[in-house]
């Protein structure tokens, strides 16, 4: 891309002329009004080269016969050098001034999947933005799930209140996006700023949702619907789905005083050191209650709102499928660890989910024993499975 190549914009109609660059990631494109749109190097595409102009066909005079209008004792270097100069090639300072919007000091930050063609939804591909709703300026750092290790997938400065693309994607490669862990970074330049608490979470992509048309919804970023994934909504992070044990046992005890913890603690244990107290369900990853030996029980908590950050646009055939996936999921996971015992709590409901596990033992996983988990740790709704 360089100076004079038509462009237009891949997150809205319109485009222009390339009038200028403003360092290594904005470009400044000239509408046909003369107004010139700073504009991210990743939102245009090159349309027609600057070779497409009238001007740029137009041969330039030969040098012949010119040597004569000069005048004596004028360096001929200089006049040619005046010939080529080009003012659209001089560097580009200005700068557009941050515009802020009332409300826009709190953090808002998405990541946006947008069907590149909604009307053959099935066939589709899918575009990803990550839009920064909010008066600051945003450097993230998004990276993907390799293995126990992970892999930059994308990292850059994001300007107050736009949106960066950041790639294009076939529908068959959506298992990349299992799970993304995303860092944020905000501040402002030129001017004093309330600080922010850097923001560090990990988004779980439900696959299921890119097939449903309902789950890509209108919203104020893209001109067509869009599947929104928040980050941070209202300065507030999305709760990581890593929950750190010292930090869950420390919240499961936050509202008793010390004296009463301490008799609880007591009271909440049996002769074989298992801890008798579930407080809540706890959003995000199944979390251990460890014994006094080695061993340790492995609690899934199967209700949807633990699992899944909203349901919105999932049926309840979605949900129940969604769960059944984590039952085999986390047998598979601990196969090889025999005399294992995992707690999954289900509830007592309408006890759809509880067959719903009840029918993976039988039939897939036959050497498990099972029976109901201990009613005083877990009350009624659980089950408790051995991994044999």
């Amino acid at each position: 891309m360089k100076i004079g190549d038509r462009v237009r914009f891949l997150s809205e109609t319109g485009g222009g002329r390339v009038a200028g660059f403003n360092g290594k990631n904005i470009v400044l494109v000239e509408d046909e009004d003369g107004f010139q749109i700073p504009t991210s190097i990743n939102n245009v595409v090159v349309v027609g080269t600057a070779d497409d102009y009238a001007t740029g066909n137009m041969a330039k005079p030969s040098s012949s016969g010119t040597n004569a209008a000069k005048p004596s004792g004028t360096n001929h270097q200089d006049i040619d050098d005046e010939e080529d100069y080009d003012p659209a090639d001089r560097a580009v300072t200005f700068r557009v001034p941050v515009e802020e919007r009332q409300g826009g000091n709190l953090l808002n930050c998405y990541l946006a999947f947008v069907p590149t063609d909604i009307k053959s939804f099935s066939n589709t591909n899918f575009e990803v933005y990550f839009v920064n709703d909010s008066n600051y300026y945003i450097y993230y750092i998004c990276s993907k799930a390799e293995g126990a290790s992970r892999g930059i997938y994308s990292y850059g400065e994001v300007e107050p209140n736009t949106k960066t693309f950041i790639e294009e994607f076939k529908i068959e490669t959506l298992n990349d996006f299992d799970r993304l862990c995303v860092q944020l970074l905000a501040y402002k330049k030129d001017k004093a700023f309330a600080p922010k608490v850097p923001v560090d979470v990990q988004l779980r992509i439900d696959k299921v949702k890119f097939f449903k048309l309902h789950s890509f919804v209108e919203n104020d970023f893209f001109e067509q619907p869009a599947l929104l994934y928040p980050i941070v909504e209202n300065d507030k992070p999305m709760r990581s789905l890593v929950v750190d044990a010292k930090t869950m046992k420390q919240e499961m005890y936050a509202k008793d005083n010390p004296t009463k913890q301490s008799e609880k603690q007591t009271k909440g244990r049996s002769d074989d050191g298992y801890v008798r107290r579930y407080e809540g369900r706890k959003q995000g990853n199944p979390f251990i209650i460890k014994r006094k030996g080695d061993d340790n029980a492995v609690i899934i908590d199967l209700h949807a709102d633990a699992l899944l950050e909203t349901t919105a646009g999932m049926t309840a055939g979605d949900i129940l499928t969604y769960q059944t996936d984590t039952i085999r999921k986390t047998l598979e996971k601990y196969k090889n660890d025999r005399g294992r015992k995992i707690i999954f709590i289900h509830g007592k409901g309408e006890g759809v989910l509880r067959q719903a596990l009840i029918h993976e033992l039988r039939y897939r996983y036959k050497n498990y024993p099972y029976q109901d988990a201990s009613f005083q740790e877990y009350g009624y709704g659980a089950t408790q499975v051995t991994i044999k």
